[in-house]
């Protein structure tokens, strides 16, 4: 996606995470004071997973070269447990203690249209690959460590990839596929993570407890076709972060800018936090952010009109003062005030002030902001309680 903003934006994304953890809200995530960066600097540091050990812990049971190696000691001798009817299990590990050490491979493994929930288990460390699941491997869940352990990384840019819809580190084209637990890293400008069908309907994408890191200037999060859930995460950009034409809610999750900070006494818009691609009135799709919040550093839009119907709406979201006056933004195409649906319901903090928002922003009723505050949005009582239940353990 092209677009201009004045200033140059700062880099970086991250989305999905556990929200008790603590992020300053005023300061930039790669900051050396920032306890995060340590964490994904030690990422490589074998340690042991996230589940208990059954026997000695001195077990050789995963080393799949069948030659000893000391960092596989203290992987879980039981781990992967046998696959059931339902559920099978794909081990990856960095250090060879699993069937798989790229997480690609164990992608690759995952049969064609396949109907079980196919859990990739993906162990502690830094990935360095480009990773895509095709519209054949429906049903897949990424699995991690904890976003600050486990994160696949790669750094194409739009020029590389010929394209900027083609530079994401991970990309996803599949129905039904989760994640949890992960981070997913682009160290230069372009794509983090992009999810998008084929089609517009069916989608099924879920996402909880996870991290998307991006070192890029804008379009960090491809949320584009299908329905998502995005449950207590952590999003960081700065110009258009999260833009595409899905039909996605937002639940308890941190937004975080890191558009160029403005110097005193000036408004300058150095980002946005949403670019929504509804191209016609008959396309129920949108983003909804329910009990969210919004803090960092620049000045910026809610939402900019990517596409003449854009949706978005902000329900029970506190949002500090980095949110411009006027809020939202009709891509400078007057013609769009008239169509796009942005919308604001009981937001708190000194951005949630609605006296100088634009003509064409709303005040929701109680009546009008139902349709957006739970999972019904998107449909979630025909799709999402399987999802969400066929993780191996929280």
């Amino acid at each position: 996606m092209s677009a201009k903003i004045n200033g140059a934006a700062a880099a970086a994304a991250f989305l999905l995470f556990y929200t008790h953890l603590y992020f300053p809200t005023t300061a930039h995530l790669y900051s050396s004071t920032t306890p995060l960066l340590a964490a994904l600097v030690n990422l490589t540091t074998p340690s042991l997973p996230l589940y208990p050990l059954s026997v000695d812990s001195t077990s050789t049971h995963h080393q799949y070269d069948c030659k000893y190696n000391p960092l596989c000691d203290d992987f879980p001798p039981d781990f992967p447990p046998p696959d059931t009817s339902a559920v099978s299990i794909f081990c990856v590990d960095p250090n060879g203690c699993c069937e798989f050490t790229t997480v690609q491979a164990a992608v690759d493994a995952v049969p064609n249209h396949s109907s079980k929930r196919n859990v990739v288990w993906i162990n502690k460390g830094i990935y360095f690959e480009k990773v895509t699941v095709p519209a054949s491997k429906p049903n897949i869940t990424f699995q991690g460590q904890g976003f600050d352990l486990t994160a696949i990384a790669w750094n194409d840019t739009a020029k590389s990839a010929n394209g900027t819809f083609y530079s994401a580190s991970v990309s996803v084209f599949a129905s039904g596929f989760i994640a949890k637990n992960i981070s997913f890293i682009h160290q230069s400008q372009g794509l983090a993570l992009s999810m998008h069908r084929q089609w517009r309907s069916g989608s099924m994408v879920t996402k909880q407890h996870s991290g998307v890191v991006g070192f890029g200037a804008q379009d960090t999060l491809h949320d584009d076709r299908g329905r998502h859930y995005f449950k207590e995460c952590f999003i960081q950009g700065s110009i258009d972060f999260i833009f595409g034409d899905a039909r996605s809610l937002y639940e308890n999750c941190r937004l975080i800018s890191i558009a160029d900070p403005v110097p005193s006494g000036q408004r300058s818009i150095t980002g946005s936090v949403t670019a929504h691609a509804r191209v016609s009135e008959n396309d129920n799709t949108g983003y909804s952010f329910v009990n969210c919040s919004i803090g960092g550093t620049g000045w910026i839009w809610l939402g900019r009109a990517w596409r003449p119907y854009s949706r978005v709406v902000f329900a029970y979201t506190s949002m500090s003062d980095i949110i411009a006056s006027e809020g939202w933004n009709d891509w400078n195409d007057h013609t769009r005030d008239q169509t796009v649906f942005y919308g604001e319901y009981k937001c708190t903090g000194d951005g949630a002030n609605l006296a100088d928002r634009v003509p064409y922003a709303q005040k929701l009723s109680d009546v009008q902001v139902l349709p957006y505050l739970n999972t019904s949005f998107i449909d979630g009582d025909q799709w999402l309680k399987p999802y969400t239940d066929s993780l191996i353990s929280d």
